[in-house]
């Protein structure tokens, strides 16, 4: 198993790839002016073509402990309102990349079968799949989707948030990798328990040295306030354009899991 970021950090006077994956996001805002650090994917789709096919190259060559000759069949998850042609130029990177047959699914549908989901029942299982560059929201019943919609609003957005809070309340400038780190380790959508606090180092806007902060769980929530209120509502669009009996369905699994959920809080407590 493989489990790396969609990054690649590129020379640009010769154009070799000097790392791929986690070791090139690690590198971000760290690298000298003839390195930059790519993201081949945004909002879901390919932003670049070739580098994307390098991504692909790697990660093919590390799954297979980096023998040659491995022409593999490949599964790729994709946003599900993608156009025809931002299919076609996902399919021509994994083809290009050596892939022996690819196929498409949608990523709502990939993660219902990644979380267990009974997709195979005449039931509604409803999924909310919030990913870097978009978060899918979907009602699947009988292998199929009922309903599927797609915010190109997600974590990378969450990211930006962040940033600019702290830019706009504080003056302070942080990077990406700190911003999501921020996002991991504070960001919440509902009241904690138990509130959490964390120390931020960045670069003053005014005075233009290092400066260091330290912020709380709400302030971080109401950074991120716009994001989850996206992502609400379109599982409130979602329930209202489902057929009332998968609805119902939705609702009587919602219910059953928060009962899990309470049970399993007391048991942990006791």
């Amino acid at each position: 198993m493989v489990n790396e970021a969609s990054a690649v950090a590129v020379d640009e006077s010769t154009g070799e790839v000097r790392a791929v994956g986690k070791e090139a996001k690690e590198m971000l805002g760290r690298t000298p002016a003839k390195i930059t650090v790519i993201k081949p994917l945004r909002d879901g789709v390919i932003a670049d073509f070739k580098v994307t096919e390098k991504m692909l190259s790697y990660f093919i060559q590390k799954a297979h402990q980096r023998r040659t000759l491995v022409h593999p069949r490949i599964v790729i998850s994709v946003p599900s309102e993608i156009t025809q042609v931002e299919k076609r130029a996902v399919m021509d990177s994994a083809y290009r990349a050596k892939a022996a047959e690819v196929h498409l699914v949608e990523q709502a549908m990939m993660a219902a079968l990644g979380a267990g989901m009974p997709v195979a029942q005449a039931g509604g299982n409803m999924v909310v799949d919030i990913g870097g560059g978009t978060a899918d929201v979907a009602v699947i019943s009988l292998c199929g989707i009922v309903y599927a919609h797609s915010l190109r609003s997600a974590g990378n957005h969450m990211d930006e948030a962040i940033m600019n809070y702290l830019k706009r309340k504080y003056n302070l400038l942080v990077g990406e990798r700190t911003a999501e780190q921020i996002k991991i380790e504070l960001g919440s959508a509902c009241v904690l328990d138990k509130p959490l606090t964390m120390e931020i180092k960045g670069r003053s806007l005014i005075e233009g040295v290092p400066k260091t902060i330290t912020v709380d769980d709400s302030e971080i929530r109401e950074a991120l306030s716009e994001s989850v209120s996206a992502v609400m509502s379109a599982i409130r669009v979602a329930l209202e354009r489902t057929p009332p009996e998968l609805s119902a369905d939705i609702v009587l699994g919602t219910a059953k899991l928060l009962n899990d959920v309470k049970l399993l809080r007391r048991v942990t407590v006791d």
